[in-house]
């Protein structure tokens, strides 16, 4: 699997962003999707990532940072077509290193409640995550959930 930086311009990235919108949307009540589409991708303060192999994309994620010490996980989707290969695993271990190096100190993100979610949080909790209450412009939502990992002592 290679892991790189997306310009979010291929045809590939955007239907792989519509399924995870479409599947947010399926999930979760409107005001409960925080899903970002692919202009709120293109911050400044987000690096998105996506997972090829063999010319094929596998999946996506993004970190946001929030400040100096914090950063969010945004947009982990694998594609329908890739599930249970171990993307989601690698590209995760391959964020955390990452915020590791840019120095921030918590990683936090926010994921839904209903059991379509239980195995991403799994996953997350499988590599240290724990609940936690809402951060940055989060509010409590009974569709939410929020796990953090702190990542330097």
């Amino acid at each position: 699997m290679n892991i790189k930086i997306d310009d979010l311009q291929s045809s590939a990235i955007h239907a792989l962003l519509q399924e995870h919108l479409q599947s947010m949307a399926l999930h979760s009540p409107p005001e409960s999707v925080h899903a970002l589409d692919i202009e709120a991708l293109r911050k400044p303060e987000i690096t998105f990532w996506t997972v090829w192999e063999n010319g094929e994309l596998l999946g996506c994620g993004a970190l946001k940072e929030l400040d100096s010490q914090h950063a969010e996980i945004k947009s982990m989707r694998t594609s329908s077509l890739h599930l249970r290969k171990g993307v989601a695993k690698n590209l995760l271990k391959y964020m955390l290193e990452e915020a590791s190096r840019r120095g921030y100190s918590r990683l936090s993100l926010e994921t839904g409640s209903m059991e379509a979610f239980e195995p991403a949080r799994k996953l997350y909790a499988a590599f240290g995550f724990t609940y936690c209450e809402p951060f940055a412009d989060y509010l409590e939502d009974p569709h939410s959930v929020f796990m953090t990992r702190r990542l330097l002592d």
